[in-house]
């Protein structure tokens, strides 16, 4: 499988489809890494990858980054530096028998002196039999593996081939790096140069990429062809963009990179970021009934006792998005994590169970005082079972000091309140009864 942009570009071919039949985004891939635009802690002068061209000590490498970051485009300059043979295939479509071939012919050309670059696009898609049939050639260096995915690669590749290969982590191209990009386009793409943007235009097409180059450059594309303007407005670029691309998966890295961002934003007590990525979550169509479950486990384990009512609330928001579905939900949601941020905090009750599973796991054959026992037959009695248990009512302010843990645990404390909101108050009030808690204070 030959690298099709290493053909001679003037020979005639019937299977060579025209200049302007490949899209902006294709037509505009930068043929050198002084072109490439964003990922300079890779590419740049100093960066990783031109420094391990220039020591010409190539390992494979598996590339994790957003769509339209230039995982693509990177293996393809890197084959090209390389002077090798580019071979790209993408995961979904390809087998293990495809592989085999490809590794034959890569053994042919490296007996020829020639390496082969072997480009997998969504790697993350090869099961565990596929990418183990990779193992072998990338050690003993017949292939360079370039591996491109949008998945966290800890999860999605297997330890053998993530142990032969260096990850590498592309950003989402910042506004700086899109502005070359779109420029480049405008001044240098023998079709669409020389159309003009408004500054508004500019700023949205820029804004509704998400970052993603592919997405950038194809909208812009359209927004020119549809233009009946000498200048494309911005209600054109919103017209070539029809929807909002927004870089989130319910079963991939952006919808736990969101549903984390929210949560610890609500720990945070900041409503406003709160709102932002509940919203973000709620465009991208994530389930509403995760996210109010989340919110649930928050009000216990990161509110607390510092704010019980936070429970109630959290549950009964739950209740409504069952009950009302979207759009409305959204209002619920909204509500629901502007009163969590709001609200003071406290682990202490989260920090208590941890403990206390702790003590279990290390002592699990800890037997239950006598006293606690239930005894509900006259044998149970006989033994001693529920003797001496005192009953906390009988004191009149229905409390009355005896060991309820184990000997050897009867010093232990759990549970240690803090002083916010209301927990405050609980805490003063074991501190005022147990003479352990007491102590711990002086």
């Amino acid at each position: 499988m030959a690298n099709r942009y290493q053909d001679d570009e003037n020979e005639p071919s019937l299977f060579k489809p025209p200049k302007e039949a490949a899209p902006l985004a294709e037509r505009m891939r930068p043929a050198s890494f002084e072109e490439f635009a964003g990922q300079a802690h890779l590419v740049g002068p100093e960066g990783i990858i031109q420094k391990m061209l220039r020591g010409k000590n190539i390992r494979s490498m598996i590339f994790w980054g957003p769509p339209g970051s230039g995982k693509t485009t990177l293996a393809r300059l890197l084959a090209t530096k390389l002077n090798a043979e580019f071979v790209q295939i993408n995961a979904i479509s390809s087998g293990v028998k495809e592989l085999r071939d490809i590794i034959s012919r890569a053994e042919k050309s490296l007996n020829m002196g020639r390496r082969t670059v072997l480009f997998i696009d969504e790697i993350h898609r090869f099961n565990k039999s596929q990418q183990a049939a990779l193992l072998r050639s990338v050690e003993n260096g017949t292939l360079v593996l370039v591996g491109a995915t949008t998945e966290n690669p800890s999860f999605e590749v297997i330890s053998p081939l993530l142990s032969r290969s260096s990850v590498y982590v592309l950003e989402s191209l910042t506004t700086a790096d899109l502005e070359i990009l779109l420029d480049r386009a405008l001044n240098e793409d023998e079709i669409i140069r020389g159309a003009v943007l408004t500054p508004d235009a500019r700023e949205e097409l820029i804004a509704q990429s998400g970052g993603d180059a592919r997405i950038m450059l194809n909208a812009l594309e359209i927004a020119v062809d549809i233009s009946a303007d000498d200048e494309i407005a911005r209600d054109i670029v919103r017209e070539a963009y029809q929807t909002h691309h927004y870089r989130y998966d319910r079963g991939g890295e952006e919808h736990y990179n969101t549903i984390s961002a929210f949560i610890k934003s609500v720990r945070g007590s900041d409503p406003d970021a709160a709102v932002y990525y509940l919203a973000r979550m709620l465009e991208a169509g994530e389930d509403p009934k995760f996210i109010a479950r989340r919110l649930i486990v928050l009000a216990s384990e990161d509110v607390g006792n510092a704010e019980p009512y936070a429970l109630t609330l959290a549950t009964a928001a739950f209740t409504a998005v069952d009950y009302v579905g979207m759009p409305e939900a959204s209002l619920i949601l909204a509500q629901a994590a502007t009163f969590l941020s709001g609200c003071p905090k406290s682990n202490a009750s989260y920090t208590a169970i941890n403990a206390a599973l702790s003590e279990v796991r290390k002592r699990p054959g800890i037997a239950v005082p006598m006293h606690l026992r239930n005894a509900p037959t006259k044998l149970m009695k006989e033994i001693g079972y529920g003797r001496d248990y005192k009953y906390s009512h009988d004191s009149e302010d229905h409390f009355i000091e005896q060991d309820f843990l184990p000997d050897m645990l009867k010093d232990k404390i759990f549970y240690e309140p803090t002083d916010i909101g209301r927990e405050a108050s609980i805490k003063k009030y074991l501190d005022t009864k147990w003479k352990k808690r007491g102590k711990k204070d002086t």
